[in-house]
């Protein structure tokens, strides 16, 4: 692997985009710790210190914008808005004609469709970053912090609405930073980003649970947890990469003097078909209650019942809707992103047939049922997954924002071998011997 490093620094054209993409990375981390207008960073740095790594409601915001949600940098909302932007709009094709007729085009639908999401994603940075300057004034952002108020000192309309203007900047540059790592550097800008604000935890989160243990100085709970986080991410890569091939046989076809056709392919089905968007689906659906609370009268029985069984990431109440939610999201998003009779429609129409199976109806009633039995032990898979950070690990320091599960070992993984895979396509094309065997 280190001589396929070496062979592709050594090629100018995968050598330039390598670095590129390395570069447009250091622009991304340097954003990441710049503080906007209006902010005192010395007492955001001291309420930082008070939380003790508790990041609480805004865990998975904060995970994705790698840390610089409660630092109220310039890019303080990340990457967020853009996923929930892209999400919205891919949920939206399904339900309205011209967005579905649109991505039928081609590649001109497609940079439609692109268009809206980043009109949409200005939109939710907006919405956010208000949302984020009203939250860090009601101390909602860091409940345990005597330091609050004084986190923005200048309660005015201007200075709000620049701070406002710089986080929603903040998030377009990220935006556009990513579509050019997608364009000029290597794999998918918008992943590569996402795994660098997750990567960069993770030192701080390990060495947080050494020094939270108690066993040989925390030794000896770093290292359970280290093999614990390579065990998971063997699962996550077993599971990840599993597939169900179902095999289509073309006809072959007679025109003159020429036969076409003939050829026999697969319609490969993963066993995770959903990825990770049912992890987030299920936590952006728990923090509403949350949030309910926060902006209410938590003397309420309701809002008691919620802070003490729905906001604190563990127990029975907590871990049940959550699994269960990951479950029908998996198949939710599985039923809209994956349509066996149009599947079924476009092999029937180039003369394709799997077989034993009729073509047409038959198809698709054969497709539905296969991918029905494989999305159950994915979204089984899924649930388990990001259950354990609260159950299995909670003995040895770790929170809910877990470095090595959920969502985050999840896009981690995903994006990992995603980015290997081009690569490895590029040293491919260049007769070199890549990182898989």
């Amino acid at each position: 692997m280190l001589t396929a490093f070496a062979r592709a620094f050594k090629t100018p054209d995968l050598r330039k985009k390598l670095l590129f993409t390395l570069g447009v990375i250091v622009l991304f981390r340097l954003g990441a710790h710049i503080p906007i207008p209006g902010v005192s960073y010395p007492n955001v740095n001291y309420c930082m210190k008070q939380a003790e790594g508790s990041q609480g409601l805004f865990g998975l915001v904060n995970m994705f914008s790698g840390g610089a949600l409660l630092q109220v940098t310039i890019f303080a909302l990340g990457i967020m808005p853009y996923i929930t932007a892209s999400i919205i709009l891919q949920l939206l094709t399904v339900v309205i004609p011209r967005l579905e007729a649109l991505k039928k085009e081609g590649q001109s639908g497609q940079a439609k469709i692109t268009q809206y999401t980043r009109y949409l994603t200005v939109a939710l940075a907006v919405l956010q970053g208000t949302g984020l300057v009203a939250t860090a004034r009601s101390g909602s952002l860091f409940p345990q912090c005597t330091r609050n108020a004084d986190i923005i000192p200048d309660q005015s309309i201007f200075v709000t609405v620049v701070m406002v203007i710089t986080m929603t900047a903040g998030t377009a540059l990220i935006m556009w930073l990513g579509e050019l790592i997608t364009d000029r550097g290597i794999g998918n800008g918008m992943s590569i980003l996402m795994f660098i604000s997750i990567a960069a935890s993770f030192p701080q989160a390990l060495w947080a649970i050494k020094l939270e243990g108690k066993i040989l100085d925390g030794w000896l709970e770093f290292g359970i947890v280290i093999l614990v986080g390579l065990a998971m991410v063997g699962l996550v890569v077993f599971v990840e990469q599993a597939q169900r091939r179902i095999p289509v046989q073309y006809a072959k076809r007679m025109i003159g003097r020429r036969s076409y056709g003939g050829t026999s392919t697969y319609i490969p089905l993963k066993v995770n078909q959903a990825g990770v968007i049912p992890v987030i689906f299920a936590s952006s659906l728990l923090y509403i209650p949350a949030l309910l609370v926060q902006f209410s009268n938590s003397k309420e029985p309701w809002a008691q019942w919620i802070q003490q069984h729905l906001t604190q990431g563990t127990g029975p109440y907590y871990l049940g809707t959550y699994f269960l939610l990951i479950v029908f999201f998996a198949f939710f998003y599985v039923a809209i992103s994956f349509n066996p009779e149009e599947v079924a429609d476009n092999m029937k129409k180039y003369g394709g047939f799997i077989p034993g199976i009729r073509a047409g109806r038959p198809t698709a009633e054969y497709l539905s049922y296969v991918l029905n039995r494989i999305t159950w032990p994915g979204s089984l898979y899924l649930g388990l997954i990001a259950l354990v950070p609260t159950t299995a690990l909670a003995g040895f320091g770790a929170n809910q924002n877990f470095p090595f599960g959920g969502t985050s070992i999840l896009i981690i993984v995903g994006v990992g071998l995603e980015t290997v895979k081009q690569i490895e396509s590029q040293l491919q094309q260049r007769n070199y011997e890549g990182f898989l065997r």
